[in-house]
């Protein structure tokens, strides 16, 4: 057996080992999401918290497990969104066809943006990440179909069509179930990735690279796929979120929308599978309240920010995670 084989059977075995541990997570995740919107008084708010949460996953892949900081992964998010938002609106296609085209497109996008940065590092790879979504926001700006500075409207989906089942949109709460079942199959996909020999090789990329180079792993191509599933996932959340408002706004490629997914990671605890769901309940309940009493609620966002991270530096959930587990 060579050295690249010993290496990666030294990184399946425990993946292999604790697979049935992470399928345990996705069942624990869904039920706690199940309960949520009976959790917060605002169910449309709770559907926010899925979306962002979805998103969250999708960017922690890069930034928690792999350890790369990327600025530019709205540019994902917000192809997703207007993927799918102008096959519903403008060819009238069914949403079973429009998510995983977005799925498709942010993919797509995230194999030329990945192409173009994984050889950087550092604070280089978040400047070229985000200077390359700004050319993306740009671009679709100026796209005919995207509405420019209004968006894109009428992205319409009143009923989901299953066989023997007919799911009404326009009733929150069957709305969030809907949601929550394309969710579950993203985290059940996110869950065998991590338990993969593939899952080990990008979290060794976080704690040695040069080590993981040296055991004979191709680390430039791993860095590539993951950064293609992450991007998909984003584009995934951006579907929902197209889907979920019945609109598109330009603002989804924004870089605040960059921005909002790195708070989100932090806050939750980055390399935690259920930590940006966390991240994001925190920061949209926070959002939600403090509107209310003042349109300055970004100031109080921004303390309650800056008290998490002086004293939950692993994210909420990764804290309680060292706490009770030792992680």
């Amino acid at each position: 057996m060579n050295a690249h084989s010993d290496a990666l059977y030294d990184v399946a075995a425990p993946r292999r080992t604790f697979a049935h541990i992470r399928t345990h997570r996705v069942l624990a995740s869904v039920l706690v999401l199940l309960a949520l919107p009976w959790l917060i008084p605002n169910q449309s708010v709770a559907t926010n918290i899925l979306i962002y949460g979805l998103y969250g996953v999708g960017f922690n892949l890069v930034f928690g497990y792999m350890g790369m900081l990327s600025f530019g992964h709205a540019a994902f998010f917000g192809v997703g969104a207007y993927a799918a938002g102008i096959l519903i609106a403008q060819a009238g296609a069914p949403w079973w066809a429009a998510l995983p085209a977005a799925v498709l497109v942010a993919g797509v996008l995230a194999l030329a943006m990945g192409l173009l940065a994984i050889r950087t590092r550092g604070i280089y790879f978040a400047m070229v990440t985000l200077a390359l979504a700004q050319c993306v926001y740009f671009l679709v700006y100026q796209f005919p179909l995207s509405g420019g500075e209004n968006g894109l409207r009428g992205v319409n989906v009143a009923q989901v069509h299953l066989p023997g089942l007919t799911v009404d949109l326009l009733d929150p709460t069957a709305k969030y179930l809907a949601f929550l079942a394309v969710v579950a199959v993203a985290l059940l996909a996110v869950s065998r990735v991590l338990a993969s020999p593939f899952g080990g090789a990008i979290e060794a990329i976080r704690e040695n690279e040069a080590r993981t180079r040296a055991c004979g792993f191709n680390v430039e191509h791993t860095k590539l796929m993951a950064f293609v599933l992450s991007g998909a996932l984003c584009g995934l959340a951006g579907a929902l979120a197209a889907i979920h408002l019945s609109s598109v706004a330009i603002e989804s490629l924004h870089y605040e929308t960059s921005g909002l997914v790195v708070m989100i990671c932090l806050l939750g605890g980055m390399g935690t599978f259920f930590g940006p769901f966390v991240g994001a309940a925190l920061f949209l309940l926070i959002q939600d309240v403090f509107s209310l009493w003042t349109e300055h609620w970004q100031l109080y966002a921004g303390a309650i920010f800056m008290f998490f991270v002086l004293f939950f530096p692993k994210g909420v959930w990764g804290t309680i995670l060292e706490k009770t587990h030792g992680r």
